[in-house]
């Protein structure tokens, strides 16, 4: 048993953390203020090869990992929730999707200038009306000729304004249920394509959200990810992924809320002393090291078991799960060891709350995630 990163990944951190530090801190307040998203940060990213960590050399991208991209998306979400938020889902969603289930030539086509970062990747699954139960799903794809016609709307959509490649899922036979379902690479420049910006979120303000919406787009057979009906199958498999990196920037997050509040309990004194030789705070600081010491054992279980192509659902789902919860408990406890002043937009704890909260909400909530472990150990038990 090792629990040792190899020269690579220490390398890769580090190199990420550098970065972070120079590039990102000192803007993530102002980005997150003007709810704008930083087009020139991520252009960097893409230099450094980050829009294409686990996508193959052939096809653009690093070669590298499950592991690899936790620890990317850790480090980003140290400085910033929101470039965490936009790179996690980019690399596992809309590029994971395409990675695991498209043609060469849909690969050649889609998937590389993803992984360059030429463009950015949005993936389309929930909607107004059908979040958690995603076989509820209205919208709809019927075959006409050589195309495909989709009308509907896509909802909570991450880089929905900003992408130039998504991956959008309908229904294709109603009849079949959750069999009925399959995917489509669409571009933005199709009639009938709107794009509308969603703003105004409690958290993650600068990660682009948007709501699509189609009416009677054509889409060519050609560009149908996967055989017909195969679209949920194919979505119950990119998620888990999914939920390794959400995990690991709720670990991002929890690692910011404790650094921060180490910082300011060393410095900020009360009744003559610090108030880091106040009992009651040692004991926040120690829950919130445990805790999230605890969430990164299970995240890095999660990547490595995916990384050895070992069935992860579970363990994928126990970790995003805890380490979600983690970074609830961990921004809320920075928050009330600043006091007043962590109330405010002048110390960083703030953002760090409102950004955790999306982690027990995205890519399948809480709840969700008790549900699929406890399928796991029922199916285990032979239930």
């Amino acid at each position: 048993m090792d629990f040792e990163l190899n020269a690579e990944q220490k390398l890769l951190r580090e190199t990420v953390r550098r970065f972070v530090s120079e590039r990102v801190v000192p803007r993530a307040r102002t980005w997150d203020r003007q709810e704008s998203f930083p087009h020139e940060i991520v252009r960097e990213l893409a230099e450094m090869g980050l829009l294409g960590v686990t996508v193959a050399p052939e096809w653009g991208g690093s070669g590298l990992g499950p592991i690899e991209l936790a620890l990317v998306t850790e480090e980003l979400a140290y400085g910033d929730g929101s470039l965490a938020l936009t790179v996690a889902s980019h690399n596992s969603l809309c590029s994971g999707h395409l990675k695991m289930f498209g043609s060469e030539a849909q690969k050649e086509r889609f998937l590389k200038p993803l992984a360059r970062g030429d463009k950015l990747g949005a993936w389309g699954l929930s909607e107004p009306n059908s979040g958690s139960d995603a076989a509820a799903m209205q919208t709809t794809a019927v075959r006409d000729g050589g195309h495909w016609v989709l009308n509907g709307s896509k909802v909570f959509i991450t880089q929905g304004t900003v992408a130039g490649v998504y991956v959008i899922l309908a229904v294709t036979d109603r009849t079949q249920g959750s069999r009925g379902i399959s995917a489509f690479i669409l571009e933005p420049d199709l009639k009938g394509f709107e794009r509308r910006p969603l703003k105004d979120k409690l958290g993650m303000r600068s990660s682009d959200t948007a709501t699509l919406s189609f009416d009677a787009v054509r889409v060519p057979d050609s560009q149908r990810l996967g055989p017909v009906g195969d679209g949920f199958v194919q979505t119950l498999q990119v998620l888990d992924g999914g939920r390794i990196t959400i995990g690991a920037l709720a670990l991002g997050l929890a690692r910011a809320a404790l650094s921060a509040s180490l910082t300011y309990a060393t410095q900020r004194e009360q009744f003559g002393k610090p108030l880091a030789e106040f009992q009651a705070i040692q004991w926040k600081l120690a829950n919130m090291s445990t805790e999230s010491e605890a969430a990164a054992l299970m995240v890095y279980r999660a990547a490595w078991l995916a990384a050895q192509k070992r069935p992860f659902g579970k363990e994928a789902s126990m970790a995003k799960l805890f380490a979600s919860e983690v970074a609830m408990r961990a921004t809320d406890e920075a928050v009330q060891i600043h006091g007043g002043y962590g109330y405010t937009s002048e110390f960083p704890v703030e953002r760090h709350y409102r950004d955790a909260k999306l982690c027990t909400i995205g890519e399948g909530t809480s709840e969700i995630q008790r549900l699929i472990i406890a399928r796991h150990l029922l199916k285990d038990a032979g239930r």
